[in-house]
């Protein structure tokens, strides 16, 4: 009898192992997914800049911009309009699921408030930051941005004491090693105009964001992920529109903010920032689904697979797709995309233990 109760313990144990594996793999591949969706957004939010009256900003300007005007301005607006239309995508999908009361109840909570902090880093600094960055230099900017686990690592650290061991830091070294190999071909004196400002921007999105998954992952460990999600883009989009775009509009001197607004939300262009703003919103949903259930460090790492799904969704739409010019990369930064994602998942886990994993099947 003994020896039976004995088996059947055993079999419930690796029953629920099994299912816990499961759950994990599952975990992994959302997180990897929202890494794909946030490629997309980054094609179609520039694809979105690069028509109807953004070309007339960005070239001809017979708006009259400043320089200010045009770096920071539209940047800002390009984010604004983005996560404005994935706050409303967040809404809708959240009305069709029923759970529009809960995203109201959490927005009193402590879970929600810091969620609303987090959003205002990773959205209206870091989003800019982000699409300043893409205008000025390219594609090679994902990849730099795409240090945020890394970033957000060192953050934890000495925020909340979490361990930073020799392992985590040759991931942090690998991932800046590849950052530089990235920034090489800017080096030389034949670099673009703009480009190193461009490179700049992008390291400060991935501040932005590191700081922004330190804190959010206080939020998602008590909140649901599609609730959490819609608390994120809808602060990300109004402290935009409300906070960022009036305040560079007042610094640069132009009476037009309101019209250039107008103008954005109403031409037809606005097509494309809706298709940037449904990535948007799969990609953060994803990462915070997956993060919930394959761990913050692990999710935050299958998200930055990002450093190389941005470049090349970039040159699939806005390239091959659509025939811009200036959205291939070069070989070296392909490679240090590849290189930035291996050091990645360094940070997350040690390569060891899938070895173990698999001789224990």
């Amino acid at each position: 009898m003994f020896e039976a109760s004995g088996s059947q313990n055993l079999a419930a144990m690796e029953a629920k192992n099994k299912m816990a594996a499961d759950f994990k793999r599952k975990g992994v591949l959302i997180a990897l997914f929202s890494g794909l969706c946030y490629g997309f957004y980054t094609a179609f939010m520039t694809l979105g800049m690069s028509k109807g009256p953004w070309i007339d900003w960005y070239g001809a300007n017979t708006a009259g911009l400043s320089a200010f005007a045009i770096t920071y301005l539209l940047g800002a607006l390009g984010a604004a309009v983005t996560d404005s239309c994935s706050a409303c995508w967040s809404i809708l999908i959240a009305i069709i699921r029923g759970k529009l009361g809960d995203f109201f109840r959490c927005l009193k909570t402590k879970p929600g408030v810091v969620m609303m902090v987090g959003a205002i880093i990773g959205g209206p600094f870091a989003s800019t930051c982000y699409v300043i960055g893409l205008q000025k230099a390219g594609s090679i900017v994902v990849p730099i941005s795409a240090l945020c686990p890394a970033i957000g690592a060192i953050l934890a650290r000495f925020w909340f004491k979490q361990e930073l061991n020799a392992r985590m830091m040759l991931g942090i070294a690998i991932c800046f090693g590849a950052s530089v190999m990235i920034a090489y071909p800017t080096l030389g004196g034949d670099a673009p105009e703009g480009m190193a400002l461009g490179i700049f921007f992008g390291f400060l999105a991935a501040f932005g964001w590191g700081f922004e998954g330190c804190v959010c992952g206080y939020g998602t460990a008590l909140i649901d992920s599609e609730v959490g999600i819609t608390i994120r883009q809808v602060t990300s989009g109004l402290s935009n529109f409300i906070i960022l775009v009036p305040l560079f509009g007042m610094i640069s001197g132009g009476g037009n903010t309101a019209a250039l607004v107008t103008e954005a939300v109403t031409d037809g262009s606005i097509v494309w920032f809706a298709c940037a703003g449904l990535a948007a919103y799969g990609a953060f949903m994803f990462w915070y689904k997956g993060n919930s259930m394959c761990g913050a460090a692990l999710g935050m790492s299958c998200n930055g697979t990002f450093s190389f799904w941005g470049p090349f969704c970039c040159w699939v739409v806005l390239g091959m797709i659509f025939g811009l010019d200036g959205w291939a990369m070069a070989p070296i930064s392909w490679i240090a995309a590849v290189v930035m994602v291996a050091g990645i998942f360094t940070i997350a886990l040690n390569p060891l233990d899938l070895l173990k994993g698999k001789e224990d099947k």
